[in-house]
């Protein structure tokens, strides 16, 4: 009598076949292949693998430095009393690419090498390429493209919007730049006469200041304001007079 087990449509169903048996020896290889690279590369470190980690974290930290948020320290009360010195905020250095430009009321950073001095500065947008940017009005009001700003939500308080009066249009590319705390700023009113008139090449600017993240007491995220979401575009001024 044969008493050896037949094996069933089931037994024969649950055991793996030749080709996966053999992907799977496969991706077992692969991983172990992987595993020791990395321990390979730990081993070579001074430090083995916490070194190694460390380095990768500081190579990511590096390039997204480089191509998407950059910390910047406040380095005077130009934009007080929302930015204070030593306020540390995000610029956003995507903010500009692909295609889009600054807006009115945005906090930029901007490199000011061959116009306001070897350095990097934090203003506000006041005028694109095409604006017409003049001070004042008869209420002490700056006007762009014919329509008053009211910037009292930003101002520093105290402060008249501008002291030196100006009329500027704002060539293409171009930004006009001001800071919060116009009695303790320098900013385009007064390059109107240095090369470039005081105008920011739009290429210059590194990005927008998103958040302020330092010290945590103070952190919030800096929104475009309302004020200059009435301002017509440019060549349209006429039609509010």
């Amino acid at each position: 009598m044969d008493t050896e087990a037949q094996p069933t449509e089931r037994d024969r169903s649950s055991r793996p076949s030749a080709s996966e048996e053999t992907t799977s020896e496969a991706a077992g290889s692969e991983d172990r292949s992987r595993f020791a690279l990395v321990s390979g590369i730990g081993s070579w470190v001074p430090g083995g693998r916490i070194t190694l980690t460390l380095l990768v974290c500081l190579l990511f930290l590096l390039l997204l430095s480089t191509f998407v948020l950059r910390p910047f320290q406040i380095p005077s009360g130009s934009m007080e009393q929302g930015l204070r010195i030593g306020d540390r905020v995000l610029v956003n250095k995507l903010a500009y690419r692909f295609d889009a430009v600054p807006q009115r009321g945005d906090i930029v950073v901007f490199d000011g090498t061959g116009y306001f001095g070897q350095a990097d500065y934090i203003k506000r947008v006041v005028g694109v390429g095409g604006d017409r940017v003049v001070c004042c009005d008869r209420e002490g009001r700056i006007q762009v493209n014919g329509r008053p700003v009211d910037e009292s939500g930003f101002l520093y308080p105290g402060d008249s919007p501008s002291t030196v009066p100006f009329d500027v249009v704002v060539p293409g590319g171009t930004l006009f730049v001001l800071g919060d705390h116009r009695s303790d700023s320098s900013d385009s009113r007064d390059h109107l006469g240095s090369p470039g008139g005081g105008m920011i090449p739009v290429g210059d600017v590194v990005g927008r200041a998103d958040w302020i993240v330092w010290p945590f007491r103070h952190a919030t995220r800096l929104h475009r304001p309302d004020a200059y979401a009435r301002v017509p575009a440019a060549g349209r001024a006429g039609a509010h007079g």
